[in-house]
């Protein structure tokens, strides 16, 4: 087994050395730190394991490192040391995610025995990974892998809604994956050997959006040399998936209501009333909401969609999914890239659980799949993390052909190298690194503003 990284949190120095003189020896890596924020640090900086902090400190106590170590990976247990001995808030401390807790004077034996058991517990875990991944079966729709509370609560209430014929609303930033909810609502329902057709309204334009979905007779309009049948009649007997609900015109709004409350739609350029038997799933990352408040969007149709309403957390909400969101996507670019990449690094898995990932789980595919065409061994390490995690080497900023980050930022880095070395070679003073790189000292305070450098 591979010896924690251990982060002591204490603010009595004597209790600090003596519980470091102790895991050192018993084969640890251990950092300290007097104070939460710079424990907070420590962690942001390095791949920890274990935390164990004092629950009594100025600045945060044992509670609120608890919380921001979990907010900022909760991969990370965390054992507070207390010498209370208040009932009460040993329970507080468990339901706020801690690992354990321990009595101050802290036991040794007690200590070395609780430190085995994160070590035993993290190894089981990581070795029985793809066990994980069969036992949570019951709760993947369509490809969709999940181990994290908020994604049990999504999918459940994918699964409870999916046998029926209730219009469903799905919400959710870009990328969190709707249309693979949507995918799973559909292939989960009795509709699932029918169609499941897809319009993406913000990729058409409004004549062009109204065809799509109703269709067209032969001579509606100038190019209408024949007959075609839209979106509505295409999924008859199925699902329409309506992405980007909240980009619909005003006026295909009125017909779009018609077809969902009356199940009946009309081409362009014909009269003849036509019945469909259609399951709607829209989907939005917009704020329907304002948008009526706005006049943007009528009240009606919204009444109509958000029948039952389905919001999808971002990534950074659901950071549990992260380690299995990532062999899932290792293993299907390997078998695409023909490569042997078999799984993440401790460091590199670390910092991808610390990162917010705006871009939700469409980002983390994007860096996986570069990660596993740069990669070079059976294990994607930080090297092989794109820039965004500080990670690029000095060879790599210097290398006229290594482009994979793009001109502005390889500039970037490049000039924020530049103008570190001459400031650690001036020893700070930047009057005279500003001499040493040839401009002037308000060029260079400028820069560093822009830079983001102290």
């Amino acid at each position: 087994m591979r010896p924690l990284t251990i982060l002591l949190i204490d603010d009595e120095d004597r209790q600090l050395q003596l519980l470091k003189e102790f895991l050192t020896y018993s084969g640890f890596d251990v950092f300290t730190a007097n104070k939460g924020p710079d424990g907070y640090e420590i962690a942001q900086k390095n791949t920890i394991d274990l935390v164990l902090t004092d629950f009594r400190m100025p600045e945060w106590n044992g509670l609120e490192v608890l919380k921001k170590i979990k907010g900022l990976n909760p991969d990370i247990d965390v054992v507070v040391m207390t010498a209370f001995r208040n009932v009460e808030d040993a329970l507080e401390i468990m339901k706020a995610g801690a690992y354990d807790y321990l009595a101050k004077p802290v036991d040794m034996d007690e200590l070395e025995n609780l430190v085995k058991r994160v070590q035993e517990k993290r190894m089981l875990a990581a070795e029985n990974r793809l066990l994980k991944q069969q036992l949570q079966q019951k709760y993947n729709f369509s490809g969709i892998f999940s181990q994290s509370g908020e994604m049990e609560e999504v999918l459940n209430m994918a699964g409870r809604v999916a046998p029926g014929k209730t219009t469903v609303l799905v919400r959710g930033e870009s990328g969190t994956g709707k249309e693979l909810i949507t995918k799973a609502i559909h292939f989960a329902s009795p509709r699932k050997d029918k169609p499941f057709v897809v319009v993406n309204v913000a990729a058409l334009s409004e004549s062009l959006l109204e065809s799509e979905l109703f269709g067209y007779e032969k001579g509606a309009f100038t190019g209408a040399n024949h007959q075609r049948i839209g979106r509505f009649e295409q999924a008859d007997g199925g699902t329409l998936f309506i992405d980007e609900v909240g980009d619909i015109p005003l006026s295909v709004q009125v017909k779009l209501l018609r077809a969902i409350q009356f199940g009946q739609i009309e081409r362009l350029g014909g009269n003849k009333t036509i019945s469909v038997d259609v399951r709607i799933v829209a989907a939005t990352n917009r704020n329907i909401e304002e948008m009526i408040k706005n006049g943007e969007f009528r009240e009606d149709l919204y009444y109509r969609l958000n029948v039952v309403t389905i919001w999808l957390p971002p990534l950074r909400k659901r950071k549990a999914d992260i380690p299995l969101l990532a062999e899932q996507f290792i293993k299907k670019f390997s078998q695409e890239n023909k490569k042997n990449v078999k799984g993440v690094s401790r460091e590199a898995l670390d910092l991808l659980m610390k990162h917010d990932f705006p871009g939700n789980v469409r980002e983390l595919e994007n860096i996986i799949e570069r990660a596993v065409v740069f990669c070079r061994d059976e294990y994607i390490t930080r090297q092989d993390l794109p820039s965004q995690f500080g990670l690029v080497s000095e060879k790599d900023i210097l290398n006229p052909h290594h482009l994979h980050d793009g001109y502005k930022n390889k500039m970037r880095q490049f000039e924020t190298e530049m103008i570190q070395e001459a400031i650690n070679i001036c020893n700070g003073n930047q009057r005279a690194a500003a001499r040493l790189l040839n401009i002037t000292e308000r060029h260079l305070r400028y820069r560093l503003e822009k830079l983001g450098l102290k």
